[in-house]
């Protein structure tokens, strides 16, 4: 038996390690859409209970959660990156920098790995194959917030942006909204990923497939937790007033083809292109910036006795340059620390401002609420 069958139909059992991470401000659907993707309830969602805490702005937390599934015969080993609290803020710099950190950590690990002499067989790629970018339903054009991210995070990881909560909007307003991100994506040069194909090698019905999934792009989806009956039949659907939109019904939304491609029809291709181009990419960078900071060294060796001094500063510098990456993250950490700090002591000091206003109400009515006599009373002997 050829060694290749053999090992596909162990990957096979063993299931296909796939990651995908979401990236979407609040309200965008995020949540719902993941527990629809994956049939299950994988992602909380947020709860508001407290009217004083809701507003408050809230730091980015990255969360993997990993979650078995099939799609078609084949086993998932899905694993989902969430990133709650991303576009809550203000100022959003260091939310962008923690997901650019949190990819290139997961090149790091494979890269140390790989230069390992003896490999560990146990090792898991955390590699994210696929980010998901939710757009807010605006009607209008891209955000600052929304180019700029993916302008960062496209040369890392595969981008697919998509319109979360679209049945929010009628069809024309959709596909006007389509058009017109699309081309800001175009205006601003966003390598997104448009599902790719070669005239020349492709085949026809393959090349057909991503011209239509590409006129797709952006994908306006929307989820639903909750299953309605229709003509006898359960699906899954959101109820309104006017009518009843279906998750699955590509008139409706366009979860089933972004589920059937990044689950099944592109999954290895988005794999593929994470590992030969994206990494590889990185994996160059990081080698040819450590090989160039040993050969300048080197050559500092080979230097006259005058330019010795010079050596020694430069060695210096790089130390400095590390520690000063360091510090910077700890910096990050820090600041992120204060800024909830800060959050939680304003809602204790509204908290108290209301509590202080209740008692000078409650005060100011005790002593009007006191009767005050403006006759004499009259007693009656008996």
């Amino acid at each position: 038996m050829s060694p290749n069958i053999t090992k596909r139909r162990r990957s096979k059992a063993k299931g296909v390690g796939f990651t995908v991470m979401v990236v979407g401000a609040s309200g965008t659907g995020r949540t719902t859409f993941v527990n629809t993707l994956c049939e299950s309830e994988v992602l909380p969602h947020k709860d508001c209970d407290n009217p004083e805490t809701a507003a408050l702005e809230t730091s980015l937390a990255i969360k993997p959660v990993n979650v078995d599934i099939e799609e078609d015969g084949l086993r998932i080993n899905l694993t989902i990156v969430d990133t709650p609290g991303f576009g809550d803020n203000v100022n959003n710099d260091l939310a962008f920098q923690e997901i650019v950190n949190y990819l290139e950590r997961q090149y790091d690990d494979i890269l140390a790995e790989q230069s390992r002499i003896k490999r560990n067989p146990r090792f898991r790629d955390n590699r994210v194959h696929c980010l998901l970018y939710f757009i807010p339903p605006t009607g209008h054009y891209l955000r600052e917030i929304d180019v700029e991210l993916m302008q960062k995070l496209s040369h890392r990881v595969n981008v697919i942006p998509v319109i979360g909560r679209s049945d929010s909007l009628t069809l024309s307003e959709l596909k006007a909204f389509k058009k017109r991100v699309m081309e800001d994506i175009s205006h601003f040069d966003i390598p997104v990923y448009n599902f790719p194909y070669d005239v020349e090698e492709d085949d026809e019905d393959t090349i057909q497939e991503n011209q239509e999934l590409r006129s797709l792009l952006p994908f306006a989806i929307m989820g639903s937790e909750e299953e309605v009956e229709i003509d006898g039949e359960y699906v899954r659907a959101r109820v309104y007033p006017w009518g009843v939109a279906i998750v699955d019904d590509p008139e409706h939304s366009d979860f089933s083809r972004l589920r059937g491609a990044i689950l099944g029809t592109h999954l290895q291709d988005l794999k593929s292109l994470t590992e030969d181009v994206l990494y590889e990419t990185y994996r160059t960078e990081k080698l040819s910036r450590t090989t160039g900071s040993y050969m300048e060294a080197r050559e500092s060796t080979m230097l006259p006795a005058e330019d010795l001094a010079n050596q020694s500063v430069r060695l210096k510098e790089e130390q400095l340059r590390k520690e000063e990456e360091k510090l910077r993250e700890i910096e990050l950490r820090v600041q992120r620390e204060i800024h909830e700090k800060r959050q939680q002591l304003l809602a204790k000091e509204e908290s108290l401002r209301n509590l202080e206003s209740r008692l000078a109400a409650q005060g100011s009515d005790s002593i009007l609420g006191t009767p005050i006599l403006d006759t004499p009373v009259n007693f009656v002997n008996f």
